[in-house]
């Protein structure tokens, strides 16, 4: 079965984010886009705000361990918790390094190595939660700016190119290319954050995944929104690493992942990024949980991935495949997602015909 939702298909097809910088309703945002080859901001809005890191705090734990030596002189076993840390944004390797070399402390010991004016240890009612870290925008973009143009270059080639190479998939289930890597054509690296959500697309409700959303709706502390779902999209964009972009951003307590995901995606999409290429297609939105997309236009083809519930999606064209019938519809088009490189059944995305209005037929 390709999903398991029901309700029906409500809104037409929109196209893509403009050139004008905008934040969705509902949202809270910080952003910083700093241009490299300037040397001057091109986006601010909000960049001192402090937000809650989630999984972004996990550059600081690895400039920590590669502060006074490079990645090579590390043993496998770190090297190969940190390659699944920045690809994967695997947990236990965050946790592992966050208890055995000090908690806050490396929180600490990092603000005053980068001069970070807006970062925090996690508060006091949650010492040992590395994700409730507190940063900025701003401190996002010198972070990178640091590994980019002051770390050794043994640290600098490790750490991008392990973000260059970020899976779509994390390790939790959640799919980690909101943002920078939905709204953009690589080249690019990513390092995402996310906190408070149940669900994340790759895989259907994980034990991980349900475990992280329980922690995040343990309260607040201080001027620090700790109940908020908190999706973050940073990293960089073109050649040469030409843009750093940091957009950290709080949804309504309830958000659905895909809802928050679309948002994130279409501000950063919005934003004014040099060197960034904006894919071409038509923006659609989808309905349903757990739809997949596949190698080719029918259910037997392999699955791809599954798809966060009610993103919006990119489709290049759509072609006819396998009859598909989800009662009370039934569809024989199928809608080709260039960013996924595969097929989804049109019978989930959001329009009202069979065919997905301006999107031309596949070759």
């Amino acid at each position: 079965m390709l999903g398991t939702g029901l309700a029906a298909p409500a809104s037409a097809a929109r196209n893509g984010p403009g050139p004008q910088a905008r934040i969705p309703a509902g949202v809270t945002a910080g952003v910083a886009v700093f241009d490299r080859g300037t040397g001057a901001f091109t986006e601010r809005i909000n960049a001192d705000l402090r937000f809650r890191s989630a999984s972004v705090m996990k550059l600081l734990i690895v400039l920590d361990l590669l502060w006074d030596r490079g990645p090579d002189a590390l043993p496998d076993t770190d090297r190969t918790r940190l390659t699944a840390m920045l690809r994967s944004s695997d947990d236990s390797a965050a946790s592992h390094y966050w208890s055995t070399r000090g908690g806050g402390a490396i929180v600490n010991r990092m603000v005053s190595r980068l001069a970070l004016t807006g970062t925090a240890p996690p508060p006091s009612t949650h010492p040992g939660y590395w994700g409730y870290t507190a940063t900025t925008a701003a401190d996002t973009v010198r972070i990178y700016r640091h590994v980019l143009d002051a770390a050794p270059a043994a640290v600098r080639d490790f750490v991008m190119g392990n973000l260059r190479q970020a899976t779509r998939c994390a390790s939790d289930g959640y799919d980690q290319y909101s943002g920078i890597a939905s709204a953009f054509e690589r080249p690019w690296a990513i390092k995402q954050g996310w906190s408070g959500f149940a669900s994340g697309g790759c895989t259907a409700d994980t034990p991980a995944a349900k475990a992280s959303a329980a922690s995040a709706a343990s309260g607040s502390a201080g001027e620090l929104d700790l109940v908020s779902e908190a999706l973050h999209s940073t990293g960089t964009v073109g050649g040469d690493d030409r843009a750093i972009v940091a957009v950290l951003t709080l949804h309504p307590d309830g958000t659905p992942y895909g809802t928050a995901y679309s948002r994130l995606t279409e501000l950063v999409g919005s934003l004014d990024v040099p060197g960034a290429r904006r894919p071409a297609g038509t923006w659609v939105g989808t309905w349903g949980s757990g739809v997949r997309v596949r190698t080719g236009p029918t259910t037997g083809s392999s699955v791809v991935t599954t798809l966060p519930a009610g993103v919006d999606v990119l489709v290049g064209c759509q072609k006819r495949g396998q009859t598909v019938s989800v009662p009370p519809y039934t569809n024989d088009w199928w809608a080709y997602l260039p960013q996924y490189g595969g097929y989804m059944t049109n019978i989930y995305a959001d329009t009202p015909d069979n065919r997905i209005p301006g999107v031309p037929d596949c070759p």
